[in-house]
């Protein structure tokens, strides 16, 4: 039987030895799937899981590699590694295989992302075998000396005194400082404070010594905030509140040195500090001095940089600080404060500015402050207030400039005559002449009323004009044009020449206008008595240069064409009206004609087209279609 058994294990080794060769030539042919089956079958159950984790590599030869550590084949490991370039899993089998200096050349060329890893791993290696002054080096070059020089050395007591001495690493002075602080060893621990420059705990060990005058000269000369905090909270719990302030301040915690100097009642170092500080500590300092009383200056200084320090937004500290001017009667920072926060100026606050006493400012001081007041008025669109505040200053010309802007017609004639100013007078003329005065009688008389207490003769001239195109375009009424081209010549006559020559040029361009209007008046009244002869007068008139627009070219051609209607005389007047659609292609000259006229002409052109008309004529079409 035991023979038989032995016989039966040999074959199974045998067998064993079989897939563990198959496996090796799928490591050369690269066959994953067949080494997984061979693997099973040699029942290496590390090498099967080693195998599928490998898998997760993208590259097929770093895949095999793990096959062929699996199976002891490190030389063609190694060769798939570098023929794939994962030079970082090379690193890691040259580490497992004990190949250091391969592993440290491979991280120091190829995979410099690992350098420092390799070179801890380096270090933990040598310090297993003993060798700390190689491990020591490879520490520092791994960056991790600080945790585990000292850790490997901390039975080793000299030896790691040594070290700290002969290093230049602050932190490594600094843990072996508080080692010896913690050994009650202070002249030691105080040197090696100093060469890490570790001036808190300098000051911190002075002060438990007792030694206040060289904890304070390492404050004062160091400027370190915070040994400085330190050595003031000291001073403040022995009641030393002058030291302390000055130490809080060199610390840069103003707060802390505020709220000693309110308690104290330090109000000059107040005052300083808070400028120093942040805006919570400024309100609170400016709240201290507004409710102790007796600096009101220093809290309106307070606020008032506090409404500079913040931003462009309508904000409660602004508003408070902008109280505060006011009631301090700084009026021109008030008003600047306004400008750069945007805040709006009230009826109130406006009124409150208005210095009403004498003895206050002078008048021109007060006329500027109003101006200024106004200007700000103006800019956010109080234009009411504006020219109230102008009026007061005395700038009645920029007081109507404000009630222009505000548009409100009613204020700006009441303002023109309680004034009676001539350039108001034309001002508020001018604004009128904006308005729909040819619909509003009261409004044309009141700017003809204007130009002549302004005594703007010439202005008066070109708004007569206005009405007389008016009364052209819109009712055709040319006696009404008349009368005021005859009043435009009036005024125009008597104004002064200021234009350099051009007044009589526009004298006869006036004198031209009326002539015209008076020869078709004329023929308008002579039509009822002699139609062919004026029709003859109207022919001529249209042969006139510059006819348009004193006379409307369709109005002449209309005299015409309703002429000739009604004398029956429809070719003639068919005639006129295409030879007035070439005049005026793009308007609708039926307006220009009666429309008994434009019936008959409709009918003549119906009949016309009974006939069979003209093939081709386009003209008739076009006109067939304006009628």
């Amino acid at each position: 039987m035991c023979f038989l058994r032995g016989k039966e294990n040999g074959k199974r080794g045998h067998i064993k030895a079989v897939w563990e060769n198959m496996a090796r030539m799928c490591v050369k042919t690269r066959r994953l799937d067949v080494a997984h089956v061979c693997l099973g079958n040699m029942g290496n159950a590390r090498a099967a899981k080693a195998l599928r984790e490998a898998k997760a590599e993208p590259e097929p030869e770093a895949q095999v590699a793990m096959l062929a550590i699996q199976l002891g084949m490190l030389e063609d490991a190694e060769k798939l590694y570098k023929s794939c370039q994962r030079f970082d899993l090379l690193n890691t089998f040259y580490q497992a295989s004990g190949q250091w200096q391969q592993a440290l050349e491979t991280a120091e060329v190829q995979d410099r992302i690992h350098l420092r890893s390799t070179y801890y791993n380096y270090a933990k290696y040598l310090e297993s075998m003993g060798d700390q002054i190689q491990a020591i080096t490879f520490y520092e070059k791994s960056d991790t000396h600080r945790v585990e020089v000292p850790r490997m050395l901390q039975d080793d007591t000299p030896s790691l005194e040594v070290y700290v001495s002969k290093t230049k690493d602050k932190s490594i002075y600094k843990w072996w400082a508080q080692y010896q602080e913690s050994q009650s060893k202070m002249d030691a621990a105080l040197h090696f404070y100093e060469r890490a420059q570790d001036y808190l705990s300098l000051v911190r060990v002075y002060c438990y010594m007792g030694n206040i005058q060289e904890a304070s000269q390492i404050a004062n000369e160091t400027g370190d905030r915070a040994a400085s905090y330190h050595l003031a909270r000291h001073y403040e719990s022995h009641e030393d509140r002058k030291q302390a302030v000055h130490f809080y301040t060199r610390a840069q915690a103003y707060n802390n040195a505020i709220r000693l100097c309110k308690e104290n009642g330090l109000d000059d170092q107040l005052m300083n500090l808070a400028l120093l500080s942040n805006p919570e500590d400024m309100m609170e300092a400016a709240r201290y001095y507004e409710e102790k009383g007796s600096h009101m200056d220093r809290a309106v200084v307070l606020y008032h940089k506090l409404a500079a320090l913040t931003s462009s937004s309508h904000t409660p500290r602004t508003e408070k600080a902008l109280e505060l001017l006011v009631a301090a009667k700084k009026y021109h920072q008030a008003l600047e404060l306004c400008v750069t926060h945007n805040l709006t100026i009230t009826n109130d606050l406006a009124e409150r500015m208005t210095v009403t006493d004498s003895k206050d400012l002078s008048r021109e001081a007060r006329n500027e402050l109003l101006e200024r007041i106004a200007d700000c008025c103006m800019r956010q669109g109080s234009y009411h207030m504006a020219a109230k505040k102008y009026s007061q200053a005395e700038n009645t010309v920029k007081a109507m400039k404000a009630l222009l802007k505000s548009g409100d017609t009613e204020k700006i004639i009441f303002f023109a005559n309680r004034c009676r100013q001539k350039e108001l007078f034309i001002m508020a003329a001018n604004y009128l002449q904006s308005l729909a005065w040819h619909e509003d009688p009261q409004i044309l008389k009141t700017i003809i009323h204007f130009y002549t207490k302004g005594k703007a003769l010439a202005l008066l001239a070109g708004f007569y004009e206005a009405c007389a195109q008016v009364e052209i375009d819109d009712y055709q009424n040319y006696e009404k044009a008349l009368d005021a081209l005859t009043e435009a010549f009036k005024c125009l006559s008597k104004a002064k020449d200021a234009s350099g020559g051009q007044q009589a040029a526009r004298l006869a361009d006036l004198q031209h206008k009326i002539t015209l209007i008076k020869k078709f008046i004329h023929i308008q009244r002579l039509y009822s008595e002699d139609p062919q002869e004026a029709a003859l007068l109207c022919e001529a008139l249209l042969q006139e240069p510059k006819l348009d627009p004193p006379i409307r070219i369709g109005d002449a051609f209309g005299f015409l064409i309703n002429h000739h209607c009604q004398k029956g005389n429809l070719e003639a007047a068919y005639h006129k009206l295409e030879e007035l659609q070439k005049l005026l292609p793009t308007q609708n000259i039926a307006c220009y004609i009666s429309q008994a006229s434009l019936q008959a002409l409709q009918s003549k052109m119906e009949v016309f087209k009974g006939r069979g008309g003209r093939a081709g004529v386009t003209e008739e079409d076009e006109v067939e279609e304006d009628l």
